[in-house]
């Protein structure tokens, strides 16, 4: 069969490691990388792919009539308006977190999605690590009975090595927000596991970012109630000394209590369940430092292999639009509250 041809539009840290999959992939084939920044400074001429400056001049070209998907790996700010551009083309589209840095762009890019039957996918690869696939089954299994209680820990280390002054990290229209950047992949977790939230109350303080970033918080308290019950807590903050010290989720169920922690929600710390002996898991992807593929974003292999397998007729979408979409949802009430 043919393989699926894909381009990649932003090639910073997260655009290299689609790109990389992609190539690895071999029902896939990279045909076009795209970037404003010049070719020299991108490291990216392994390629050996038509390169372009700007999606107007990409989408204008040759190359892109045999395309068949666009992955977008841009900045925040810009995924909502590459979406369109690529939809209006009809491309299929993989889209970075978060699909957009509100609800209602993120409505706009599922709406053009159904008028051109055209897929969107939302990247959310950390539903792919050993502890999330299991702590799913459990969940769903019914074992855990009732849910409680759910805490959600998230204590990264963002500094001046990270919001850098000619970087968008930090801005406000094209960053979003530590919600966004940061931890919405956690925020994605917790919406996968337990649904949708309810009856919100947010505190959020800015303990030492205030002059490096142009949104409000770098640390936050946010309580809320789950609509399929039980209460629920996420507490975050960048304002770590030196580096990240946990992504946590600590689970207090009607039969037992469950923690997965380390620093990317890597490691089952506890289950203690009724009835139930742990599974052995598989060794999850290590984490590491800045400008690296932290943790779980070794796992776009995954999301490339979801792709594939869809447009093959051979799976369902792992996260569909309207899941990328709820989390944007949820955030943004978090903000609000």
């Amino acid at each position: 069969m043919p393989k699926i041809k894909f381009a990649v539009i932003g090639c910073g840290h997260i655009g290299k490691r689609h790109a990389e999959m992609i190539s690895r992939n071999e029902e896939s084939e990279l045909v076009a990388l795209i970037d404003t920044k010049p070719l020299s400074e991108l490291g990216i001429e392994k390629y050996a792919v038509p390169f372009f400056n700007s999606i107007d001049d990409f989408l204008n070209s040759p190359v892109a009539t045999d395309i068949d998907v666009i992955n977008i790996a841009t900045p925040n700010g810009f995924h909502a308006e590459y979406a369109l551009k690529c939809l209006e083309a009809k491309k299929h589209i993989v889209i970075e977190k978060p699909m957009a840095l509100n609800k209602q762009d993120a409505e706009k890019v599922i709406f053009k999605a159904l008028q051109v039957h055209k897929q969107v996918f939302a990247v959310m690869q950390n539903r792919y690590s050993p502890p999330s696939e299991w702590i799913k089954s459990l969940i769903e299994s019914g074992k855990l009975g009732k849910i409680f209680m759910m805490q959600l820990n998230c204590y990264w280390n963002r500094d001046d090595r990270y919001y850098k002054a000619d970087n968008w990290h930090g801005t406000k229209d094209l960053d979003g927000g530590t919600l966004f950047t940061q931890f919405s992949h956690f925020i994605d977790l917790m919406y996968w596991l337990f649904g949708d939230i309810q009856n919100i109350n947010s505190r959020f303080t800015n303990f030492n970012h205030s002059h490096l970033t142009e949104f409000r918080e770098d640390s936050g308290v946010i309580n809320f109630d789950f609509v399929n019950g039980g209460i629920g807590c996420l507490n975050f903050s960048t304002s770590i000394w030196d580096k990240n010290l946990e992504s946590s989720m600590t689970i207090i169920a009607e039969n037992g209590s469950v923690k997965i922690g380390g620093q990317y929600m890597d490691k089952v710390e506890v289950c203690h369940v009724k009835d139930y002996e742990m599974p052995e898991l598989a060794p999850t992807n290590p984490g590491n430092d800045y400008g690296a593929y932290k943790g779980s974003a070794a796992n776009h292999h995954y999301v490339i292999e979801n792709v594939v397998d869809v447009l093959k007729n051979r799976s369902t979408i792992t996260t569909n639009a309207l899941e990328g979409l709820k989390v944007v949802d949820i955030i943004e009430r978090m903000y609000q509250q």
